[in-house]
């Protein structure tokens, strides 16, 4: 294990502290569960602080503030100017520490996204991301719309945040590095199945873009799922400096990560540089190396023809084995949801 100022009591000047909180999977199905829980996550926000005089950032997991139902009733849904979210920029701004949160957010032109937020210590939005992958055939969720944002977090390092499944493209994490950030977060609510998957995408995420990754899943049984918890803060090179590996619920995983290293072995380094070799392929032997694009998936992608040898051959291509209708609308088509165009 790296380096990681004892889990951030030790604080270099150049440190961002970082504290994953392993969440207990709650079960929320009216208003008052949703009052109730996010009263929790308030309360986990403090215990952060009183943690840990010297944490930056504190993660809260996907699913946090609504649990693992896939329930899409409006009721329990969320509003960037609703109460839940107001709470979260009021916990901020008490503790004095930035946050990063999970919500099912109101759509009335289709499915719910599935939205994240990073709030500073002064209770603003900084960042506002919906989930482009949600998991299939599992999730509901409408795909995001709004791309990867990149911003400046804490002690000015550049922060990018994807949700769970995105973390399984190679693409997202090379998105969030190609447009500047140095700390990636990935917040989930995955369960056991997905353990070994979890730990080699977060490392090799972190390995391929020279960017530390900080990784949160949901943690303990809601009397149904079980999540697993499985903080991970990796860094640039691939090494773990802090892992959850008890699946103790409500524990928070902390580390010092240092952006300045970062950016340091990005300017620095030339072996396995690769998310610089990418743009420039070959450049001992051509000026500048080869700065044409040579893959064809991503030719296809641009374009609109992706297609799979096997594409015709696929079984699983919608949600109903998931108990979801087929939907109706096409990418883009707000006009209605699928729940109205079921009925």
């Amino acid at each position: 294990m790296g380096f990681n100022g004892l889990g951030g009591l030790n604080k270099s000047p150049e440190g961002v502290v970082i504290g994953l909180v392993q969440l207990q999977l709650p079960v929320v199905k009216t208003p008052a569960d949703l009052q109730a829980q996010t009263a929790k996550i308030v309360r986990m926000v403090k215990k952060a602080r009183d943690n840990l005089a010297t944490m930056d950032l504190v993660v809260f997991p996907e699913y946090a503030l609504h649990g693992l139902s896939m329930d899409t009733n409006p009721a329990i849904m969320c509003r960037l100017d609703g109460p839940e979210v107001a709470a979260f920029k009021a916990a901020c701004i008490a503790n004095r520490i930035w946050g990063c949160f999970s919500i099912m957010e109101l759509n009335p032109g289709g499915n719910p996204y599935n939205s994240g937020l990073i709030i500073d210590d002064c209770g603003e939005i900084r960042l506002y991301y919906r989930k482009l992958h949600p998991w299939v055939p599992v999730e509901p969720w409408e795909p995001g719309n709004i791309g990867i944002p990149v911003i400046d977090g804490p002690k000015g390092a550049k922060l990018a945040l994807i949700i769970c499944h995105d973390g399984m493209f190679p693409e997202m994490a090379r998105e969030c590095a190609y447009k500047g950030a140095e700390i990636m977060l990935r917040t989930a609510g995955y369960t056991a199945p997905i353990r070994e998957s979890w730990r080699f995408t977060n490392q090799a995420n972190s390995f391929h873009n020279l960017m530390v990754t900080a990784n949160v899943c949901m943690c303990g049984s809601d009397g149904m799922f079980d999540s697993m918890g499985e903080g991970m803060i990796v860094n640039f090179d691939g090494t773990v400096l802090a892992h959850g590996t008890t699946g103790r619920a409500d524990e928070i995983i902390t580390a010092e990560v240092r952006p300045d290293l970062v950016r340091e072995a990005r300017i620095h380094w030339g072996v396995e540089n690769n998310i610089y070799q990418l743009g420039h392929r070959g450049y001992v032997a051509v000026k500048g190396g080869a700065g044409d694009c040579p893959y064809t998936f991503m030719q296809d992608l641009v374009a609109g023809t992706y297609r799979l040898p096997w594409e015709a051959e696929v079984k699983v291509t919608d949600g109903t084995s998931c108990g979801f209708p087929v939907p109706t609308r096409s990418y883009g088509d707000s006009s209605q949801s699928t729940a109205e165009a079921a009925e």
